[in-house]
């Protein structure tokens, strides 16, 4: 049976009779008789028996009708999906690292609603460790994210660049210059992410390098954390710059850090599930939003 076999088949049973099914696929009677003798004579057995003016199903067509129910509703799901990328809709699903979702990924969503009015979107924030997880169980189509798991068998595509910073509150350090060096954070009640993953990592391999040891009062997994204990001044701290721009408020500021600690912003998809169409235009827009200034 080939797929119009199988859709024929599938209006019969459900309507319960040639004409009926005719008038749901909106073609002529003999056309629909035609293909279901084809049908039942590809098969070698009758599908359905005439009684009382209608057509009741045999027990070898209910024994069909579970699989071929099943096969109508993927070619309607792949019809219905072709229909969405024609008239630039669906369903965009994004995952993101918390610090992402606080500003970056809302801007995205936001300018990208302007001119896709029809697009919905399903937003997922996850911590660095259970992103490949999240992946692997289909629980999101793209995440967003600064590193590539180690060896992990999925794909990438490269949004821009963002920069580790200090956040402080403007009293604590009134005279600040426009960048600052590792060793101008001693002396000052430190906030530790060096357990945040891997741009805690990244800042902790650079303090050791430079052989600057702060002062490190409180230790925190989340950069939104960090920040807000910056807010209530418990100390200063290093985030990520998009963390930083979204939780800056009056009386506090960042600073670049000299020499720069840069790291990738990344969308990271499985090999076999690249973006569609409707979801390379949304990393265009992400793209332009973690670009800017």
């Amino acid at each position: 049976m080939n797929l119009r076999h199988i859709e024929i088949f599938h209006a019969v049973y459900v309507n319960g009779s040639v004409s009926a099914a005719a008038r749901a696929l909106n073609v002529s009677q003999p056309s629909v008789s035609k293909m279901l003798r084809h049908a039942e004579s590809l098969l070698g057995f009758p599908l359905f028996d005439r009684a009382n003016g209608g057509l009741v199903p045999t027990e070898d067509a209910h024994s069909l009708f579970g699989d071929v129910r099943e096969i109508q509703d993927r070619v309607q799901a792949l019809r219905e999906a072709g229909r969405n990328i024609r008239r630039g809709t669906g369903t965009l699903r994004i995952l993101a690292l918390p610090s992402l979702a606080l500003e970056a990924i809302p801007s995205a969503v936001s300018q990208f609603l302007r001119t896709h009015e029809n697009v919905k979107f399903d937003l997922q924030t996850v911590h660095h460790d259970d992103l490949l997880r999240k992946l692997h169980e289909r629980e999101t189509d793209i995440a967003i994210a600064f590193q590539l798991p180690p060896s992990a068998p999925i794909s990438q595509r490269w949004l821009g660049e963002g920069e580790l910073v200090a956040l402080y509150r403007e009293q604590d350090m009134p005279d600040a210059p426009p960048s600052l060096e590792l060793s101008r954070l001693r002396g000052h009640r430190f906030i530790s992410l060096a357990a945040s993953g891997p741009l805690g990592q990244l800042f902790t391999e650079e303090l050791e390098r430079r052989d600057v040891e702060l002062d490190e009062t409180v230790s925190v997994r989340t950069f939104y954390m960090a920040a807000a204990l910056v807010r209530q001044g418990v100390g200063i701290t290093v985030v990520d710059s998009f963390t930083a721009q979204a939780c800056l408020a009056p009386g506090l500021s960042m600073r670049p850090l000299r020499p720069r600690i840069t790291f990738d912003v990344q969308a990271m998809y499985l090999i076999n599930r690249p973006p569609g169409a409707l979801a390379d235009d949304f990393l265009k827009t992400l793209k332009q939003v973690v670009d800017a200034p």
